[in-house]
């Protein structure tokens, strides 16, 4: 039973709720598709470009600073004129933070679209990697701002937000986690998982957009082109709010709501209610 147009705009808002906080929204997705009436997986394909209009809300959202940071980057690359030393600098480090993504997403393309979509291990990643998030709130020393990004850091961020390839472990989440265990505030973590999801998650959708045509695959174009564009819409107000939020407020409701989703969903996988595959 392919999923109708209300169930992908259900999808989408979802989507544009969770993909910017970190709990996970390839997983709230996974989750979701066995409680609406077609009880179906909408897929990995259907998740990637869904997250198009998410990052569309980011592009929007942080246009001075992505523009600011292309043109200096561009200046030095082709030796034009003077241009922002440090804004160049976060372009490297973006391009090295997205290489761990695109190369493991690549090389694990079977996995990540089938194995690894079982929902024991999307309960287990959300249980786990919401204790980390945890403890790297508690621990963190939360005073390096993003001017401060190093090359090191950006390249074990780019790790971080690799883990999010498997479902429960939240991109934003990740390098959230790897931020303040580095010692970066919770907006400058917050700030950098965004701009550094740039080229990855468009990278992901645009190949997933281009590989599923004329494919039937579980959510028709209709409905994924309707459930991109509420996503975009949702993500746009959630950025505004999460970093508002993250100024000033810690993690721990995060922590506790993936503990409790985490722990439900091993229930419901206990006693058949929700299926594993």
């Amino acid at each position: 039973m392919s999923v109708s147009w209300t169930d992908a705009a259900i999808l989408g808002l979802v989507q544009g709720l969770t993909e910017f906080l970190p709990v996970s929204s390839s997983a709230h997705l996974r989750i979701l598709g066995e409680f609406l009436p077609s009880g179906t997986d909408p897929g990995a394909a259907f998740t990637a470009i869904t997250q198009l209009g998410t990052e569309a809300a980011v592009l929007v959202y942080f246009w001075k600073d992505i523009m600011a940071i292309a043109t200096a980057w561009l200046r030095q690359v082709f030796r034009i004129g003077d241009y922002d030393k440090d804004a160049a600098r976060m372009g490297w480090l973006i391009i090295i933070g997205s290489l761990p993504i695109i190369v493991l997403g690549l090389a694990f393309k079977d996995a990540i679209e089938h194995g690894l979509r079982n929902m024991y291990i999307t309960a287990v990643m959300l249980i786990v990697f919401g204790l980390i998030l945890g403890w790297a709130d508690r621990i963190g020393k939360k005073k390096y701002a993003l001017r401060q990004l190093i090359w090191r850091d950006g390249i074990i961020f780019g790790f971080a937000q690799a883990m999010a390839l498997i479902p429960g472990v939240s991109r934003s989440g990740g390098t959230i986690t790897a931020g303040l265990l580095m010692g970066y505030t919770r907006e400058a973590a917050a700030r950098y998982s965004f701009l550094l999801a740039v080229p990855a998650v468009f990278g992901s959708g645009f190949y997933q957009l281009i590989k599923t045509m004329g494919q039937e695959t579980a959510v028709a174009a209709g409905p994924t082109a309707l459930a991109t564009l509420i996503a975009f819409v949702v993500g746009y107000a959630v950025i505004v709010w999460f970093l508002k939020l993250v100024s000033t407020k810690s993690y721990m409701p995060f922590v506790w709501y993936r503990l409790i989703i985490g722990v439900v969903l091993l229930g419901l996988l206990a006693t058949g209610v929700v299926n594993p595959i």
